[in-house]
Formats: C-alpha cells, structure tokens, sequence
C-alpha cells in the first residue's frame, strides 16, 4: 500500500501545549466521575472523528495489536537520527501494557487521577511518605508510589531541546513539517535513595552525527512497542488529534528515585514542574493503527 504522509502545520502545533493543559485543574479538586462520563467522551470522540479521515491517535493499549486505522503515514526515522527537542511526564501511565496495566480510576474527567498504575509490587520503605509531596503545583502532585510516563520527544528539526512541543520546530523555517517520535518510559517514583536518579534519567547530550540525544533512557526496560498515533493529553478525549507521531513504549516499568523528581521540577531546561493529565486510552479500533 502506498504510504502518504499528511501536512502538519507546525503552527497549530505550538499551540497543543494550551490545548493539552486547557483542563486541567487540582487533581484533588474533584471526586471520581461517574462511568457514564467516561463512556460520553468516547462517543463524543467516535462522532467526531467518523468519516473525516483522522488517523490513528494515542495512546493505547500497548499488548493488543489490532487497529483497523487505514490512514497509514511514514515511520519517523530512529530517534538516533532525529534531534531530542523536548522531555516531559505525565502523572499514571498514559499508556496501558505490561508493568502499567491498574487503572487508576475514572479521575476528574479532565485528565487527572485517571490513566495506568505500575502492577508490581513495592515495599514498605520504597512508599514511606515524604514531609511533602514534590512537583506539586495546582494541577497535580507525586508521593511515593506514584506511577509517571516521561515522553522523550525527538523531531526531524535542526532545533536545540526546549520548553513545549513548539521546540520541536525550526522557527526559521515556519512551514516546515518535521517528523516526530516519542520515545516513551514508565517510571514508578519511589522513596529509595538507591532507585535511578531523574536527573541522569533526563540528561541531554549528542551523539556522532550532532544530534541531541536523552542519553540516559534505560536500555534494559524490553523492545520497544513501535505504532503509528497522535498527540495525545486530555484535551484530544472527544477530538481527535490530527498531528503525526511514531511511538516506542518501552513494556517495563522502572524505579527512580522521588527525591530526583522533585528537584528536577525545581528547574531544568523544559520549564516543566509538574507531571501533565492523561488522555483517555484510545479503544475504537477505527481510531488505532495495527501493530506490526
């Protein structure tokens, strides 16, 4: 089948970040939704998405490989030949599979308490609660125990790495459509001096060729889970995103160590300080691409 590839604007991408965080809210602000909550936004999203030729969107449950999406696009090239331009986490697993499959509720609806838990178990100490929780603004905040997935974002862009996805395009070039892939990485945080430091976990370098790489994604987390989707974040639970992402979700879940991730949130060179809402798992299977 020939293989197409849609126009991404790159300007209607910089404004995802304001779309992807319009909803979210404390994440104690609110009780759990009903299930009838949940289940009108997956049909909001079926009704508009039907017939308009959307393609597959994210995220997924990474252990079933059907989809029936035929609106089929170029794989972006191996994160090693693309610039990392962006780094940021979202609070529960957006993704489900593997070590990351307990739901954590239906959460407020707009994005929070809701998404994936890790499944293993953890001991007494590893959960022994902090004086105070870390990356706490309004939107949400991290005790120990608590599950996070850090997207890695990389772009086909001459960029340096940057806040929001608006750093994954070339300025200097405005109509420029970069590729983009989202290495992906599910963490649980816990109170363990011993755990993965963020820092190391997050760093930046370059490799032979002068790209930005994150040098430190763990190597030894399974094969990666490779699919065609979209943008992802709450504000796409009843549109549906029209950007273009080749994902790679790692299968297992790593320990890292809270206190890491709180002094990461303190100050690092994506200005991100808190872990961002979820989106809804995509199951419409018109809505998800097959995995090979």
């Amino acid at each position: 089948m020939k293989k197409t590839y849609v126009t991404l604007a790159a300007s209607a991408l910089l404004v995802f970040p304001l779309i992807g965080n319009a909803h979210e809210h404390h994440e104690g602000a609110h009780q759990a939704v009903a299930d009838a909550v949940i289940a009108n936004q997956r049909e909001e999203l079926a009704k508009n998405t039907e017939g308009k030729g959307f393609g597959p969107q994210a995220p997924r449950d990474i252990d079933s490989l059907m989809g029936r999406n035929s609106r089929i696009f170029n794989a972006a090239p191996a994160s090693s030949a693309m610039n990392l331009c962006n780094i940021h986490f979202h609070k529960n697993a957006e993704h489900k599979g593997h070590d990351f499959s307990v739901y954590a509720g239906n959460g407020n609806g707009e994005g929070y308490q809701s998404g994936y838990k890790y499944a293993g178990h953890l001991s007494k100490n590893e959960v022994k609660p902090l004086a105070h929780a870390v990356c706490e603004t309004h939107h949400s905040k991290l005790m120990p125990g608590d599950t996070i997935e850090v997207h890695y974002v990389y772009t086909t862009a001459q960029v340096k790495p940057g806040a929001t996805l608006g750093a994954c395009f070339n300025k200097a070039i405005p109509k420029q459509n970069p590729q983009l892939r989202v290495e992906t990485q599910v963490y649980v945080v816990v109170n363990d001096v011993h755990a993965l430091d963020f820092k190391d976990l997050t760093k930046v370098g370059k490799n032979a060729a002068g790209l930005y790489q994150a040098v430190g994604i763990p190597s030894n987390m399974g094969l990666p889970v490779e699919y065609e989707g979209s943008t992802t974040g709450p504000g796409y639970d009843e549109q549906g995103s029209p950007y273009q992402v080749t994902w790679s979700v790692r299968p297992h879940v790593a320990k890292v160590n809270i206190k890491t991730v709180g002094k990461w949130c303190e100050g690092n060179i994506f200005n991100e300080n808190h872990g961002h809402g979820v989106r809804n798992l995509v199951k419409n299977p018109d809505l998800l691409s097959q995995i090979q």
